[in-house]
């Protein structure tokens, strides 16, 4: 069996969307008759992905009960199981022995998107610590819930095919969309980033960002397309007329 290319994190309470996610993994919550995370799934088997990396902790064994192996689905499923979650960074620390030594596309279970993972594929040859790319990030319109947003896209001279540099918030010549944008939790990383983290310990993704763009080791592309970050009853519901009038 071959190791993780990407990785899904699902591992989060869900808070916000209980009382649903008292009896239910969030990733499991339906939309357009599929669980959140069987579409990912899908997406990223469309996108060549046949080995995918799913983390959990809530509930985790009625993740893995509805999952299984992934044999449905097309794909091999490898997991990585939390005693409780790590965040972001921390659940990819403990994930990295299941993960490949490739640049690895890491999404969050929770969001709904018409981007094709496949785009990319054209950006793997430059993710690598070594040649001073950290991460190349797909970034989305502002949310109404996050109008500030994350970061700056800027064209810079010398990246080529490798996309546009990030920056911190406000800073930089803007790509085309608002004065800045926020990260819609879909990425291609070197996982030889996480190689010196703890396992088992809480971490977040956004402090190490921060710093690997400070470091100029981050390209991104701007998503103006539809996107959906289901975190509330709300947004499930909002999602749900948005994907039927789609039909």
């Amino acid at each position: 069996m071959g190791k993780a290319t990407a990785m899904i994190l699902a591992a989060g309470r869900g808070e916000r969307m209980r009382p649903l996610t008292d009896s239910t993994p969030k990733p499991l919550a339906v939309v357009a008759g599929r669980p959140l995370v069987v579409h990912q799934i899908e997406a990223l088997a469309r996108a060549g992905h046949r080995d995918i990396a799913i983390n959990a902790s809530w509930l985790a064994q009625k993740l893995v009960d509805a999952l299984g192996d992934g044999e449905a689905l097309g794909v091999r499923l490898h997991w990585s199981i939390e005693p409780e979650p790590l965040e972001a960074a921390g659940g990819i620390a403990t994930a990295r022995p299941l993960l490949a030594d490739c640049p690895v596309l890491i999404v969050s279970a929770d969001i709904w998107t018409t981007y094709d993972y496949a785009k990319l594929d054209r950006q793997r040859p430059f993710v690598a610590a070594s040649r001073g790319r950290a991460a190349h990030l797909v970034m989305v319109p502002n949310p109404p819930y996050h109008r500030e947003g994350d970061f700056a896209l800027a064209n810079e001279p010398g990246y080529g095919d490798s996309g546009v540099s990030v920056l911190p918030r406000q800073s930089g010549h803007l790509i085309d969309g608002p004065a800045n944008l926020t990260y819609g939790n879909i990425g291609l990383y070197d996982p030889s980033l996480f190689d010196d983290l703890p396992r088992g310990v809480k971490l977040k993704l956004a402090p190490l960002l921060l710093e690997w763009i400070d470091r100029e080791w981050v390209t991104g592309e701007y998503h103006s397309g539809p996107w959906a970050n289901v975190g509330t009853p709300g947004d499930l519901a909002e999602l749900e007329t948005a994907l039927a009038k789609r039909a």
